[in-house]
């Protein structure tokens, strides 16, 4: 009886904020005879007349504007206490566990998660740098972003950039070893990241000239970008790194692209998840700001 009740008292104040039935039915998705209805029962259950029609639409009785008076302002609060619980539920809670390489995190990663947390107060974040792809389920991990193609192409994953990669090595290590042609690059030292599925075999494409497959040998593995740039200055070998990661070493001097008419194929920057878990919501739109704001 209460809930009958309510609905008439809703429907009557639609009544009266629209000024007519037909605009109250299509504001509560209801059809006009119903509306009438309701008002109608609201009437014979109080025993009192409430509104009356005319040519202009409907005016108050005095019975009417007390009972508005009393019910609006509380159908008012009703809603905007189901607002704010509704907002409560799409804001985003709890903890969002990620885990970055640390060049990468610290460059483009770190800022845009305080700038992502500022917009959701009430998120808190657990910050893991490292290069290692490991159990997310078992680290308590929500997400994993990770550069190049993975190794495991199986896992649950979504490309959110990319990025361009160069072929350096240092001035040291040019001088002595001469590098004439790009099949050269088959037979000298090569740094690899231990990271990538294929860290020695590479495509250098040319713009008219036919692609070029090259297969090296590693002298060094590594799985931290930081330690293979480290030793690509030290003079240790060939190696391929991200132009955002070498901007400042290439104009230095401290390394020196090689082949520069060669392009190597973009790399991926990608976010992993855990195989066999719907995303949580709080992944998803943390995914979708990254999408919108990376730039590299």
């Amino acid at each position: 009886m209460m809930n009958n009740q309510l609905n008439r008292i809703q429907t009557f104040i639609a009544v009266v904020d629209c000024g007519s039935f037909t605009r109250a039915a299509e504001r509560l998705l209801i059809s006009k005879a119903m509306t009438s209805i309701h008002v109608k029962r609201l009437e014979e259950s109080l025993n009192v007349p409430l509104l009356v029609r005319n040519s202009r639409g409907v005016a108050l009785t005095e019975a009417g504007q007390l009972l508005y008076n009393e019910f609006s302002e509380i159908f008012i609060n009703i809603q905007s206490s189901l607002d704010n619980v509704a907002e409560q539920y799409l804001s985003l809670s709890g903890t969002l566990h990620i885990t970055s390489t640390i060049e990468f995190g610290d460059r483009f990663l770190l800022p845009l998660i305080g700038e992502f947390c500022k917009i959701h107060p009430q998120l808190n974040v657990s910050y893991n740098a490292g290069s290692a792809l490991n159990d997310l389920i078992s680290d308590r991990l929500d997400l994993a972003i990770r550069l190049g193609v993975l190794r495991d192409s199986s896992l649950k994953s979504r490309k959110i950039a990319d990025f361009k990669i160069y072929l350096v090595a240092s001035p040291d290590w040019l001088e002595k070893n001469k590098l004439e042609t790009v099949n050269d690059l088959k037979d000298v030292d090569w740094i690899a990241n231990s990271n990538l599925q294929t860290p020695t075999h590479w495509e250098l494409n040319h713009s008219t000239l036919p692609s070029i497959d090259i297969r090296a040998k590693a002298r060094f593995n590594a799985n931290s970008s930081t330690s293979i740039k480290t030793m690509a200055i030290a003079g240790f070998g060939v190696t391929v790194l991200p132009e955002w990661m070498i901007e400042t070493e290439l104009q230095s001097g401290n390394l020196v692209r090689l082949f520069p008419e060669y392009s190597l194929p973009k790399q991926p920057v990608t976010i992993v998840f855990p195989n066999g878990h719907q995303i949580q919501r709080k992944c998803r739109v943390f995914i979708d700001y990254l999408i919108d704001k990376l730039k590299l």
